[in-house]
């Protein structure tokens, strides 16, 4: 009797809290992307109490994604949703006084453009600060509350208007549509994946004062200036640019400053020959509270572009010798901030498969590592009083924002995916180290279904990540997940070439792509069948951009692979000088084509040699994308259809390097499933 009642509980519908029944975790899905929230962009407000950030959301009725501000409360009692339009808000950045927070937004623009709103705390609708034709990129308040320096662009000549939500783009359709003008190129480099062709227009530093709500513009002319910073007595302005002749046909940017008044001149700080605080950093010089030194990074030879480390460093504010912190860490740092009493800085430091936060102690020079666990930390803020704020990813769950308490323990803050983690089945994730052919120590992850079962060989994926200079890390990985979840061991690695080693490691695929870095991404292969967790006959690979193009190498010389996927990616070297936006790097480490053909005709060879690849391949790309444009993917099928190969080509209407809709996002994932089974799961 007592054995029928225990099983007859568990016989029993389980309950959740909410008197609703509890269904099991379920693996996730391909459509498991319009359920997926993502947080970014932490700011701690002055007093400590509240940290406001965005959340992107995709709207499946809309087919688009929606970024929101929301806060939360520094005890987490308390989370507050801050805007709900159909437009996106970024850039959320509190007043020093805490009553104001501004932000980015498009809405109720007729030009479609980002503007300047802002919220104030104590009640009432955001109001519209900017009307500037041409948007607002970044805003910056000074520390005394009174002007924001913007970072504005410059309108396009002569816009077209633009149909407003509820109306269509021709009302009739039978009108002839006024012609375009042409496209007029006089720029070395006239392309930029996103924005398009190139023309004059800049982005330029521009003052806001809050009271007279006056915008003066600080420069002008034929360049561009990024990552504005206050001084703290709000005199001064440091930022970054490339302000000399053809700017565009070199990557040589500058630090400089300027007072915060009109009709000042700037002043150039750094003279290094190399890349002084690269925008694509994302990292914005840093003052020190006394105002006496900035904080910025330096970057290495140009000859070196993205493989060289960028390191921290300092310069003092009226002028004078650099001094380089992190010379002897060999690893890239991000996102420099002082502390207090500027005694120490702290920033974000890429190690392998990690990114740590990390404090430097400038009397010792000592590096401190303030969170050693595995994982990843995307960006921080501190308020004046210290408080910390994270946000922090690791393989089991997407990024949120974390409180770091003063013992050095995180405290999770925002838990936008609590409700969805809570419903699915994460596939365990592996750090995995092995040797390379030539004896080079590589690391990498192994992924495996959520119902794994050891000693059993499963069909297992290489999948290999973009850049090169670039890493796997401990984060959450969409991808992974799904293709895990399908009955997929995946196996990824950080072959040379990618970031998080040193420079060397970096540098070691220089003019030499699908060489090393195809060597130690079959190493990664080796080590998942001679675990016993590959079967070897159920082998496929698959990338995106890098990815892509890595997958091209390492089919054409190995033929193990039963299926790829190649996505946004380039096989035919010398169709991409001149037609991506890649220019200045392709002259840099390899020449110009006619000077060093041999170079060119050497890395191409995937295209040259297609007759080699055997693997059935599916080719993927956005149709507007100029980073790695979809006439490099066209080639590649079109050579493996010439040949008799299985392949196929999938295009995604407006879309740029990166896929945004929504259903895009759901199709390639459903996509790549489809075509691995069909080799792999007969």
């Amino acid at each position: 009797m007592k054995r029928w009642w225990i099983c007859a509980l568990l016989s029993l519908p389980l309950f959740n809290a909410s008197g609703s029944f509890a269904e099991s975790p379920r693996p996730i899905l391909p459509s498991d992307v319009y359920k997926l929230r993502t947080v970014a962009d932490p700011q701690v407000s002055p007093d400590g109490q509240w940290v406001a950030y965005t959340v992107s959301t995709a709207d499946p009725k809309a087919d688009r994604n929606n970024k929101d501000l929301w806060m939360t409360s520094w005890d987490s009692k308390s989370t507050i949703q801050l805007t709900t339009s159909k437009k996106n808000e970024s850039t959320p950045r509190w007043s020093p006084d805490n009553r104001y927070l501004a932000f980015l937004s498009s809405r109720d623009d007729d030009n479609e453009v980002d503007q300047v709103w802002l919220l104030d705390r104590q009640g009432g609708e955001a109001k519209k600060l900017t009307n500037f034709k041409g948007g607002v990129e970044d805003l910056v308040w000074s520390p005394d509350g009174k002007r924001l320096a913007l970072i504005v662009d410059d309108p396009e000549p002569e816009p077209e208007k633009k149909p407003k939500d509820n109306e269509t783009e021709d009302k009739d359709s039978s009108d002839e549509k006024k012609a375009k003008k042409p496209i007029v190129i006089d720029r070395f480099q006239f392309k930029q994946d996103v924005e398009g062709y190139l023309g004059k227009q800049r982005k330029h530093l521009t003052l806001f004062d809050l009271v007279s709500r006056k915008a003066t513009p600080l420069l002008t002319g034929d360049t561009d200036e990024f990552l504005p910073a206050w001084s703290p007595d709000s005199s001064t302005i440091a930022f970054v640019s490339k302000r000399r002749p053809e700017a565009d046909r070199s990557d040589n940017w500058d630090l400089y400053t300027i007072a915060a008044t009109s009709g000042a001149t700037p002043k150039q700080l750094t003279s290094f020959a190399g890349q002084d605080n690269n925008p694509d950093w994302d990292s914005y010089p840093a003052w020190s509270p006394d105002g006496s030194q900035i904080a910025y990074l330096q970057g290495g030879l140009l000859k070196l572009i993205g493989y060289a480390v960028h390191k921290l460093a300092i310069i003092p504010s009226a002028g004078g010798p650099e001094q380089v912190l992190t010379a002897k860490l060999d690893r890239n740092v991000q996102s420099p901030l002082w502390s207090s009493d500027g005694k120490a800085i702290t920033f974000l430091l890429e190690d392998d498969r990690t990114v740590q936060l990390a404090s430097l102690n400038l009397s010792s020079n000592e590096i401190r590592r303030l969170i050693p666990a595995r994982q990843s930390i995307d960006a921080f803020d501190i308020n004046p009083q210290g408080r910390t704020a994270l946000l922090l990813s690791t393989p089991q769950a997407p990024p949120e924002i974390f409180a770091l308490e003063s013992n050095g323990t995180e405290r999770q803050l925002s838990k936008q995916n609590a409700d969805w983690l809570a419903d699915i089945k994460i596939a365990a994730t592996e750090e995995i180290s092995f040797k390379s052919k030539d004896g080079t120590q590589i690391s990498g992850f192994i992924v495996t279904p959520p119902n794994y079962q050891a000693g059993k060989r499963y069909p297992t994926l290489l999948r290999i990540h973009g850049g090169p200079v670039g890493q796997f890390a401990n984060e959450f990985a969409m991808e992974w997940q799904v293709l895990a979840a399908h009955g997929y061991v995946v196996v990824a690695a950080n072959p040379r070439g990618s970031s998080g080693r040193g420079e060397d490691f970096s540098k070691a695929i220089y003019a030499d792509w699908g060489n090393k870095d195809a060597q130690d991404v079959l190493a990664a292969v080796d080590t998942v069948v001679s675990r016993g967790m590959a079967d070897p006959e159920r082998l496929g690979i698959g990338g995106w951009s890098y990815g892509g193009m890595l997958t091209n190498y390492t089919i054409a010389q190995d033929t193990r692979f039963k299926v790829a996927i190649s996505g946004a990616s380039i096989a035919n070297i010398l169709a991409g000088y001149g037609t991506d936006q890649y220019i200045r790097d392709y002259e840099e480490e390899l020449g110009k084509p006619w000077e060093h053909p041999e170079v060119w005709m050497r890395i191409s060879f995937p295209f040259f040699h297609a007759d080699r690849i055997v693997t059935p391949t599916l080719f993927m790309c956005g149709e507007k994308d100029f980073n790695v444009p979809l006439l490099n993917s066209e080639q590649m099928y079109q050579a493996l259809r010439s040949l008799g190969r299985d392949t196929k080509l999938i295009i995604y209407p407006d879309q740029f390097h990166g896929l945004t809709r929504p259903s895009y996002k759901q199709d390639r994932f459903e996509r790549y499933l489809a075509w691995y089974d069909k080799y792999l799961k007969p």
